[in-house]
């Protein structure tokens, strides 16, 4: 079974930095397409972005372009997101899921982390 274990949430201030991390174990790490979603409460979950098995394609909402980037490190079974600019409507939990096909829907996503707090504070 595919474990997801994300670290790397806090509190930051409007325009502040984080970097989550999301470590992979019990699978094949590389075959599997890599996305990040977040929820805030009374919201439904959203897709972030999301990164191919290789690294070479990436996608991210239209909300965080410029702003958040995606990556992976199949040698240490990790996918990031870097987070920079981050603005109070930012905060939310942010999980990490794996899948084995390209979806920005959740339900297309197999495994998921337990989500790690985000919160911008204005």
């Amino acid at each position: 079974q595919v474990q997801l274990v994300e670290s790397g949430g806090g509190l930051v201030q409007a325009g502040g930095s984080l970097r989550l991390s999301c470590a992979a174990s019990g699978g094949t790490f590389s075959s599997y397409v890599m996305g990040w979603f977040r929820q805030a409460p009374g919201k439904e979950r959203e897709f972030v972005a999301a990164i191919s098995w290789s690294g070479g394609n990436t996608n991210s909402r239209n909300s965080v372009k410029g702003r958040f980037t995606i990556s992976r490190d199949n040698a240490k079974n990790t996918v990031y997101l870097q987070m920079d600019s981050l603005q109070p409507e930012d905060t939310a939990v942010y999980y990490c899921a794996a899948a084995k096909r390209v979806d920005t829907s959740p339900r297309g996503y197999d495994y998921w982390g337990q989500g790690t707090q985000v919160t911008v504070s204005s």
